[in-house]
């Protein structure tokens, strides 16, 4: 049986293969995997809506329209707010629970719209 993997480590995971296949690559692979599916299926939400997520994103910042097999899924959110672990940790040292609302405002919208606070995707090492 799959394990899950940390969602951070996770996220870093889909950001690293964007960065690496190119973004309409990625998009392709993940249209042919139906992987959003199999994880929703699987009640991974968190990664299923992220895919997704990322997928609305780069398809928005390619011009390119977006998939409508997930219109289904585009009703769904998360009961919290996942925000970065590095954001809550400086939030929390630095005592600035503002920071944490700062980032939420600042959010990709395709991954807001899931209650993922998502900033950068771009910028992977």
């Amino acid at each position: 049986m799959e394990q899950k993997i940390p969602f951070e480590v996770f996220k870093s995971n889909v950001c690293h293969e964007v960065k690496n296949k190119g973004e309409i690559t990625f998009m392709i692979n993940l249209l042919k995997s139906d992987i959003i599916t199999i994880y929703f299926n699987k009640q991974w939400y968190d990664e299923s809506l992220y895919l997704l997520a990322m997928l609305d994103y780069l398809s928005r910042k390619n011009n390119i329209p977006i998939c409508t097999n997930y219109n289904h899924f585009r009703n769904y959110k998360l009961a919290e707010v996942i925000y970065p672990e590095g954001v809550l940790l400086t939030s929390k040292i630095l005592n600035k629970p503002e920071l944490l609302q700062e980032s939420y405002d600042n959010a990709i919208p395709e991954f807001k719209r899931f209650n993922i606070v998502e900033n950068e995707v771009e910028n992977v090492v």
